[in-house]
């Protein structure tokens, strides 16, 4: 489940295939170890980064209901990353490659579950819903460069931090956000003319680096899901978030979706977690951390 690159050398077929977990985002592999673990995992999720407040005390509660599953290996890297790392069959980090394959995967884009059903690694119709969003902007606290609607993230003033739509779903709601309050022309001013100026700033992976960019003021705002700022607002960061409004936050478009992943060691570990994220219990954990139910 976890190859050594060969001695002498980085090279390994397939290589260019297989995406680069950064070195740094070891948070974002709970349960690691269990990868050189005898036995190995007796689970493996993918789960959507951003649900990573929510994680421990999830995992933990499934757990205490399911006594027979104790190794749990969890990623929380973006879902765009993850899908790669499925579909090419691994993903190196710190020098090795990592092949476990999960037995769920977490997405935010109804494009990720159709590209890994047209791969044939699940079916659309196991797919679920589970969990709602919204778009929010965070900036520190005060609001300094006085942002108040999305148009503002377009001023050459404005440091805009924001998602990388290679790796992450949220960019996709951003997008979607940007063209709803000013067309494509306010889409591409953020996203192209800005960032060629220096003054957006796109995720290297995940969009955790945003409240970090902000804190040590190489950003002034950027579009979090709502969750990841009342979770800021939780551990006492001076930061805040600016609502753009139901109509731009894309509250009615954003849902969470869970896939069974064909190949995954142990499915039916898989769907029982499928089924514990969208009981009561499951639910109530979200709920603490601000996510909405379907």
């Amino acid at each position: 489940m976890a190859e050594k690159i060969p001695a002498g050398g980085t090279d390994h077929p397939g290589r260019g295939d297989w995406p680069v977990i950064p070195d740094e985002r070891e948070a974002d592999l709970i349960g690691l170890d269990l990868l050189d673990h005898a036995d190995g995992p007796d689970l493996v999720l993918f789960l959507a980064g951003n649900q990573f407040m929510a994680v421990p005390e999830l995992l933990e509660a499934f757990r205490a209901a399911h006594p027979k599953v104790r190794r749990i290996f969890c990623e929380t890297l973006p879902p765009r990353l993850e899908l790669r790392q499925i579909l090419s069959g691994g993903a190196w980090f710190r020098g090795r490659l990592v092949t476990v394959v999960p037995d769920c995967w977490a997405t935010v884009s109804e494009a990720g579950v159709a590209a890994l059903a047209e791969a044939g690694r699940t079916e659309r119709g196991q797919c679920r819903a589970y969990l709602r969003n919204r778009v929010v902007c965070l900036v520190r606290a005060g609001n300094p460069k006085g942002v108040a609607e999305v148009a503002d993230l377009a001023r050459a003033d404005v440091v805009v931090s924001q998602p990388s739509p290679v790796h992450e779903d949220i960019a996709e709601h951003i997008l979607a956000m940007y063209r709803a309050a000013g067309g494509e022309a306010l889409a591409a001013r953020i996203m192209e003319e800005k960032r060629e100026a220096g003054t957006t700033l796109l995720t290297t992976v995940h969009h955790r680096e945003t409240p970090e960019r902000l804190l040590a003021g190489t950003a002034d705002a950027g579009p979090v899901w709502a969750t990841e700022a009342a979770h800021a607002a939780a551990l006492g960061l001076p930061l805040e978030a600016v609502e753009f409004g139901e109509g731009l936050d894309q509250r009615g478009r954003v849902r969470y979706f869970l896939c069974p992943v064909r190949g995954g060691a142990h499915p039916e570990n898989g769907r029982a977690f499928m089924d514990f994220v969208r009981s009561p219990e499951g639910r109530a954990i979200y709920a603490k951390y601000g996510f909405l139910p379907v």
